[in-house]
């Protein structure tokens, strides 16, 4: 089975080099760039199994690269990781608003760079269920096309809102959903959904999965993510 291929695009010479170094004797494949255009012409020709994206870069910076290959269906699955000085929490919540699976603040620990990209790296590759595939994590047991939810085998009844939001969070287990990536899984269910709607609904969830509400975790800023197994 060939090396994992990850694209570096990074213009501080020293952590390049530190990040490469790291990686390789990891057994990646790397790819590096400086340059902001450079780097996003390299992700769209070689499609790599991973990109580990600094935000200040020249050319084009790192949050319109995140945008360009998200917006993009040919490069829209392609798993992001921002390596970033600026970790103030709205830099981290633009960052994953606009795709990113992960957001890693400088200076960072080469064994915490290798844990987080080996994380999106089985995130990406775990296969999906279908949109109509009963999903079973924790105690809950959803089934779309009966619209079914069970917690601890007991039927619990959901509005539709709710059993989008349930389904969205339980079909990836372990991944923060922001306030809008929920805004747009849910749209079009029973009524118009807004930032602020959300959290009313996780709350109305919650008290009705009573123990099981634990499961639906908060994440400071950011939104929320079903507890991983």
């Amino acid at each position: 089975m060939p090396a994992e291929e990850i694209l570096i695009i990074e213009d501080d010479a020293d952590i390049l080099e530190l990040v490469r170094y790291n990686l390789a004797k990891a057994g990646y494949h790397v790819v590096c760039a400086t340059d902001g255009a450079e780097g996003l012409r390299a992700c769209r020709k070689k499609h790599p199994d991973a990109l580990l994206l600094d935000i200040m870069l020249p050319s084009i910076d790192g949050l319109d690269i995140c945008r360009s290959l998200k917006q993009d269906p040919e490069t829209k699955d392609i798993p992001i990781i921002m390596i970033s000085a600026r970790g103030e929490e709205t830099d981290v919540v633009v960052g994953l608003e606009l795709g990113a699976d992960d957001y890693l603040v400088k200076p960072f620990s080469p064994r915490v760079l290798l844990a987080r990209l080996k994380a999106v790296l089985r995130r990406n590759q775990r296969e999906e269920p279908g949109l109509d595939a009963v999903v079973r994590v924790h105690t809950f047991r959803i089934d779309p096309r009966r619209h079914e939810v069970t917690v601890n085998d007991s039927a619990v009844p959901l509005t539709p809102t709710e059993f989008a939001l349930l389904q969205l969070l339980a079909r990836r287990p372990g991944w923060v959903f922001t306030r809008q990536q929920i805004v747009d899984g849910v749209r079009g269910q029973d009524y118009a959904v807004t930032d602020r709607a959300v959290d009313v609904q996780v709350v109305g969830l919650r008290k009705k999965l009573g123990d099981s509400a634990k499961y639906i975790e908060t994440v400071r800023g950011i939104g929320y993510r079903m507890k991983a197994p």
